[in-house]
This record gives C-alpha cells, sequence and structure tokens, in this order.
C-alpha cells in the first residue's frame, strides 16, 4: 500500500496551482488568509509596510462570477433525462436516484450543476459509484433490492482529492487512489482522520491514519486497512471513478487566472497609494539645520526665507492605474467568451449595435452548448454504467442543455406545431417533440411523474398510429 499512498509527479506538480484556482474562485476570507501567495511583496519593501498591505488586501471576484454565470445558465433549464424500457425495477431506481442521487438528498440536476462548477475551476471533476455495503450475500434480485443493496449511489471528488492513479494505453484507470480528511471529535477530543481510497477494475481497499491527542499511542500516523473487498462495476471491469473533462480552451479558470491576478496585484497597490495620498507630509524647504518637531500638538518657526509644503501626488499615474484596471476587467471577460460583458463597464456599449451584440452573445451560445454538451455526454456514461451494474433492463438518453434564450414558452409551443404540421408521418418524431414540451414545461416535477408522463405520451401516439 505504500506505493499506492505516493503522489503521482503529475499531481505534486499542479497541486498548488489548483490551490490558487481554489482560492481565486471563492475569494472573501479564504483568499484574503492566503493572500500572501498572491500579493506581490515589491522590491526593498520593508516588511512591516507589507504586513500593512496585507491586513488592508481586498478582491474583486470577477473570475468567481463568471463560472457562476455559466453554470447558472447552462442550468437555467434542466436537462431532460429520459428512460426506455419496461422494468420497473429499473424505472423505480431511476425516479429515486434523479430525486436523490448521493443518499444525502442531491438531486442528479444539482449534482451536475456541482461537478460543472468543479470542472470549469479545477480542469476536471469527478463522480464516484459506489453501493451500500451488504451484510449477506443475496440469493436474488429481489432479495437484493429489499435489502438496499443495489441502491447505487455518487461521491463527488475534485483533483485535490485524486493523488495516484494508473492509465491503460487507451488511457482509461487501471487503478486510483483517493485521499480525503477530515477532523472527528470524539469522547477525548478531537482527530485527525486521513483516508486512501483504492480502487482498480475489481477491487476496493480503504485505508486510515488517526493523529490527535484522543488517537491511539500505538502506530498513530500509520495508515491501517479498515475495509476492502469487490466493488460495485467488478462485473463491468472498470474503475468506479468518472471524470468530467474540459477541455484546455475551455477552461475558464485557467484562461482567467492570471488576468484576475494582475487585476488583483494593480487595485490593492492603487488602493494602498491612494490612501497614503491621504496622508500628506511635510516639506521644509531651509538651509538651515532642522531640529524643530513637527506634529498635530506643535509649531513650527520659520526664517525669513524658508517655506513650507506638503507632498501630494499629482494624480496622472493613479488615472493610468485607473484606466489599466478597467482593460484588465475587460480581458478577464473577454478571453471567458463574454464579450457583451466585457463591454458593459466601457463608453462602448453604449455605442455598440444591437447586431453587434446578437454576434457577441452568439459566441457565447456556442461555447455553452459545448459546455452541455460535455455535460450530457458524462450523465449518459455515468447513467448507462449504473443501468449496466444493475443489470436493469432499460436505456437512458440525455438531452436539453441548447436553448439559452429566455423566450416565452408560447415561442416553444409555435416551434413544434411547425413541426407537426410539416406531416412528416414519424412517431418518433412526435414522441420526442411532445416529451420536450412536457419536460421543459414541468421541469420542477417529480422524476416519476415526468416518467409516467412520458409513458403516457408514446402509448397514446401508439393507439394513434394504430388507429390511423
Amino acid at each position: 500500500m505504500i506505493e499506492f499512498i505516493k503522489e503521482h509527479p503529475q499531481y505534486r506538480a499542479r497541486s498548488a496551482t489548483l490551490q490558487k484556482y481554489r482560492d481565486l474562485y471563492i475569494g472573501g476570507e479564504e483568499l484574503k488568509g492566503n493572500a500572501s501567495h498572491y500579493l506581490q511583496m515589491r522590491p526593498k519593501e520593508p516588511l512591516d509596510v507589507y504586513q500593512q498591505r496585507l491586513s488592508r488586501v481586498f478582491y474583486e471576484n470577477y473570475i468567481g462570477s463568471i463560472v457562476d454565470w455559466y453554470a447558472a445558465t447552462l442550468f437555467r433549464q434542466e436537462p431532460v433525462l429520459g428512460i426506455e424500457g419496461n422494468d420497473a425495477a429499473g424505472q423505480r431506481f431511476f425516479s429515486e436516484f434523479v430525486e436523490d442521487c448521493d443518499l444525502r438528498g442531491s438531486t442528479l440536476t444539482a449534482m451536475l450543476r456541482q461537478q460543472f462548477v468543479s470542472a470549469l475551476v479545477y480542469g476536471s471533476s469527478y463522480l464516484l459509484v459506489d453501493f451500500p455495503s451488504a451484510g449477506a450475500p443475496a440469493h436474488s434480485r429481489a432479495q437484493e433490492e429489499a435489502s438496499g443493496a443495489s441502491r447505487a449511489y455518487v461521491v463527488d471528488y475534485t483533483p485535490m482529492d485524486l493523488v495516484n492513479w494508473s492509465l491503460d494505453p487507451r488511457g482509461n484507470y487501471e487503478w486510483v487512489v483517493l485521499r480525503t480528511e477530515s477532523n472527528r471529535q470524539l469522547a477525548k477530543g478531537w482527530v485527525r482522520e486521513t483516508r486512501w481510497s483504492y480502487y482498480d477494475r475489481q477491487n476496493f481497499r480503504v485505508y486510515a491514519s488517526k493523529t490527535g491527542s484522543s488517537a491511539p499511542g500505538d502506530g498513530e500516523g500509520k495508515p491501517v486497512l479498515e475495509y476492502e473487498g469487490k466493488h460495485g462495476l467488478a462485473k463491468l471491469n472498470r474503475v468506479p471513478l468518472f471524470e468530467l473533462s474540459i477541455a484546455d480552451g475551455l477552461w475558464m479558470m485557467n484562461k482567467g487566472a492570471l488576468l484576475q491576478l494582475e487585476h488583483f496585484n494593480k487595485s490593492n497597490a492603487l488602493a494602498w497609494a491612494i490612501t497614503m495620498g491621504l496622508f500628506a507630509m511635510p516639506v521644509i524647504y531651509s538651509e538651515r539645520e532642522w531640529k524643530q518637531i513637527v506634529g498635530e500638538s506643535f509649531y513650527i518657526q520659520l526664517g525669513p526665507d524658508d517655506r513650507f509644503g506638503w507632498t501630494e501626488p499629482e494624480g496622472k499615474v493613479y488615472q493610468l492605474a485607473a484606466e489599466n484596471l478597467v482593460r484588465l476587467q475587460e480581458e478577464i471577460y473577454r478571453v471567458c467568451y463574454l464579450m457583451h460583458q466585457a463591454r458593459g463597464t466601457s463608453s462602448a456599449a453604449f455605442s455598440q449595435s444591437g447586431s453587434s451584440k446578437q454576434r457577441d452573445f452568439a459566441i457565447t451560445q456556442e461555447v455553452l452548448r459545448a459546455y452541455g454538451d460535455m455535460v450530457k455526454d458524462f450523465a449518459k456514461k455515468l447513467l448507462r454504467a449504473i443501468f449496466a451494474a444493475r443489470e436493469d433492463s432499460i436505456g437512458v438518453n440525455v438531452s436539453g442543455m441548447d436553448d439559452f434564450d429566455i423566450g416565452d414558452f408560447s415561442n416553444d409551443l409555435a416551434d413544434a406545431g411547425s413541426l407537426l404540421k410539416m406531416g412528416a408521418g414519424s412517431p418518433t418524431l412526435k414522441k420526442q417533440i411532445y416529451r420536450k414540451l412536457a419536460s421543459k414545461y414541468l421541469c420542477d416535477v417529480r422524476q416519476d411523474i415526468k416518467d409516467r408522463i412520458g409513458q403516457e405520451i408514446d402509448q397514446s401516439v401508439e393507439e394513434v398510429k394504430a388507429d390511423g
């Protein structure tokens, strides 16, 4: 196990970058606590001055808002999940899984949204498929369903948790090691627990180490094997970890992080300079030796040829810095394919034509559709693997996530009516049109009701076909 606990060289190389991306996304007090890693120290800057700047640090989080905007827009309407087949047990499980996919009350849509946000921040995200441990082996499918052993669920992980792995020549995982850390309060005090979960194509092993005041003295901190056995996807001969990977060109945090850091340093430098400019320094113009003490409760005595004044910046560099901050802000939005928002704070936005704005948003829509295809493909692979492991005789399809214009539902009805009037004579086309309209209008209805409506639509169309 010692070999598996070791960190992958690629993980060691990217761990600091992933932590930086996490801080830039979250911002707030978390970034302020780690500000010494990001706020650059000026050449020969006194340490006490740098500490003062750290204590006054602030962060304008544009990249975090961009990531959240993409997630909110992409999932403005839930993905349309549909199944095909007459397997009652599989349909029942599907309805339960969509409403609670992690046994903690998270819907599948909410989990996919969370995975998408993590992928935009880290470049990828992971879901592990697991099954509840059964006390005794089941002798039939009914017994397995009754005991809950076939109730699959998922556990989310980030690239910061995947510390070691091995790939086969095709790029599929041969084995992975996931590391998690947590604090647990026991009767004797707090203990820090670290877990390593090893999965290959057939088996799993879980190791744990404990440190702290209540941890046992013998072997404290040494990994100890806690569980082992075959995992739920062993019959598929695959590692039960599914990856949602974002293409490098669409990895938003990677595209905007350096610009965001540059904006962070310059905005804080400008704020510090303006603050220091409020405390003007006295200047004495005199050829005599100066020994007087100057303060709020003191006075000074000058000779006939002496002069007194205050240092005050002219402000030209401040204006240049402010203009540069605006340009950096617009560049952050531009590289993230949000040109229409990049111009929102500049005077050019008011002179931009309507057609130009539509072209800019058309580019954003294409990026959103690419994201939607990635999420749908990820969801299909996940669900199909779970159904195969459960041996359900049903198929699954995922659609939607391709309409981002906020419009009236009557427009969708009109478009659907135009398609149906074409008289294509395809019952499958009618089924899909009716299903999509129903799912879009009833997006907040429970999944079991959506499935029932879909079955009734299929039955109705088939009956019309038979009568016609």
